[in-house]
Formats: C-alpha cells, sequence, structure tokens
C-alpha cells in the first residue's frame, strides 16, 4: 500500500477528533450561539406587540418592555415599527422600522436582525408558519452551561463507509419535535460493517459540500439523547465516505426547548450501540 492511500493514523484521528470537539463546544458556547436560546414565539397574521410587559401579544424574556409591533400580512410580508424608546437596532441600524425578511426567504446577508441590550431576535419560517426566536448572551442555559460528555475518542469508529448513489435521489421523511414531517432529498446511502453486521445511514443534503446524518442506536435514550444525535461527513470520493462517530453530537434540543429538531427516521436508527461521539446532556431539561 502506497503511503498517500493509507488511512490517518490512531493518533491522527485521535487529535482531529478532540480538535472538533473542542471547536464544537466553542461554536455552542458562543454569544449567540444554540445556549442563548431564550424564545421561539409563533407569529398571527397582523399585529404582534413584542416586549416584556404583560401586556403584548408576545412576551419576550429580555429587553424592553415595549419593543414594538411586528406586522405579518396577508402575503407573508413582515415589517417592524420599533416603540421610540426601545432602543434596538435592525441589522446594526438606528431605525424606526423596517422590513423583516425570515431565515427561508432572505438573501446572502441572512435573515434580518433585530438587538435590543444583550438579547436579539429573527424571523424563522416552519412548515409555512413565522416565529421569532430569540436569544440572549445572558441566557440562563448558557451562563449556567454544563459542558459536554463524551465516549471516549475510539479511532475504530472512525468509520470508512461504502457510498451507494441514488439515481434519482430517494425521498426521506424526517419528523421533527414539532410534529411536522420534511421531505428531503437523499443522494445516496452510506453503508458500513462493525461486529459482522451490515448497516446503512442514508444522509440528506443541506450543504452543498457536506453530507448530514440524523441517526440513533441502541444508546439512544439512555446514555445519548433520545431523540436523534447529528452527524457531518465530508463528500464521498472514490465510493467512499468517512463516518467519524467521535463527532456525533447533539441537537440543540438537548440544551434548549426553543429550538425545532429533525428526529432520527426509521432508516437511521441503527440495531448497534454506538458507543462514540456526545453522551447525554447532564444539565438536560
Amino acid at each position: 500500500m502506497h503511503a498517500q492511500n493509507a488511512g490517518p493514523s490512531d493518533v491522527d484521528v485521535s487529535q482531529q477528533a478532540l480538535q472538533w470537539q473542542h471547536k464544537r463546544l466553542a461554536a455552542l458556547t458562543a454569544p449567540n450561539g444554540w445556549l442563548s436560546l431564550i424564545g421561539l414565539d409563533w407569529l398571527k397574521e397582523g399585529a404582534n406587540r413584542v416586549g416584556t410587559a404583560s401586556d403584548n401579544d408576545i412576551v419576550l424574556k429580555s429587553g424592553p418592555a415595549h419593543l414594538g409591533v411586528v406586522t405579518l400580512a396577508k402575503d407573508g410580508g413582515l415589517r417592524i415599527v420599533l416603540d421610540k424608546d426601545s432602543g434596538a437596532t435592525v441589522d446594526g441600524q438606528a431605525v424606526t422600522e423596517a422590513v423583516l425578511h425570515d431565515d427561508e426567504h432572505a438573501g446572502p446577508a441572512g435573515p434580518t436582525t433585530v438587538a435590543f441590550g444583550t438579547a436579539s431576535f429573527l424571523v424563522i419560517s416552519r412548515d409555512g408558519r413565522l416565529a421569532l426566536r430569540v436569544k440572549d448572551s445572558n441566557a440562563d442555559t448558557r451562563i449556567h452551561f454544563q459542558g459536554l460528555d463524551y465516549y471516549p475518542i475510539d479511532p475504530t469508529w472512525r468509520i470508512v463507509a461504502d457510498w451507494v448513489p441514488f439515481d434519482p435521489p430517494h425521498e426521506l421523511e424526517i419528523g421533527s419535535v414539532l410534529g411536522t414531517i420534511n421531505k428531503e432529498k437523499v443522494p445516496g446511502k452510506a453503508v458500513f460493517h462493525r461486529n459482522g453486521h451490515t448497516y446503512e445511514l442514508m444522509p440528506i443534503q443541506e450543504e452543498p459540500d457536506s453530507l448530514f446524518f440524523v441517526i440513533a442506536d441502541k444508546t439512544s435514550g439512555r446514555e445519548t439523547y433520545g431523540a436523534a444525535r447529528f452527524l457531518y461527513a465530508d463528500l464521498p470520493k472514490d465510493g467512499k465516505v468517512v463516518l467519524d462517530f467521535n463527532r456525533a453530537y447533539n441537537p440543540p434540543c438537548a440544551f434548549t426547548p426553543y429550538a425545532t429538531c429533525p428526529l432520527a427516521p426509521p432508516e437511521n436508527r441503527l440495531d448497534l450501540a454506538v458507543t462514540a461521539g456526545e453522551k447525554k446532556y447532564r444539565g438536560g431539561h
């Protein structure tokens, strides 16, 4: 075997997995990371008064008593008119009113961000409904974060699987914690062997340069988070795809009740205990 065809050494695999885990922790605990979520508030058609005072339609956990009014038009258009004393900004600008772009219809700049003090919100579109996703860098979940627990890194869980492309792509139904079902395109399947058994996993392709697996296994609901764990892989190369289960990680729902996470589809529920990657969050809600 030529050196260039040899896979990474166990030491390399371990070091890379450790670096990945450090990056994962930094992203999760960032001021606007998933731990900063403090609200998921659905908008109704017409005027939605927003603020921390109890007379608002949407009562925020952080911010001014009266932030302003978000108006959802019949055609789905969204505007915000800020209260004159709100001190809020829209995409960094001090304005009195603005159009809001949700995450599904935003351009390359991303959805509109309304910021106030240590908190902010943007609008997300889920299954034809719009909601404010509210974040606060001072959220209790972030301030009192209890850290991540992992199985010991094990290079044998870095598995080089066979890639079987689907032409045309298959469709996979992925449920969510909201009870919605999304039909996702699946470009192929990863087939691997462990302990004399053959297993298959189907990814969806959210980003053009990677595969995204939503998986469950025999540790789910026991040692690992019950709904699913996530795993990204590089695009297949020479008919192979690398699955490093040391990088399997918890969805945001493991840390906050304000996230909308997919559930592992039946096709990705492995009859195997994947004793690698992130364990259940000890501060879980």
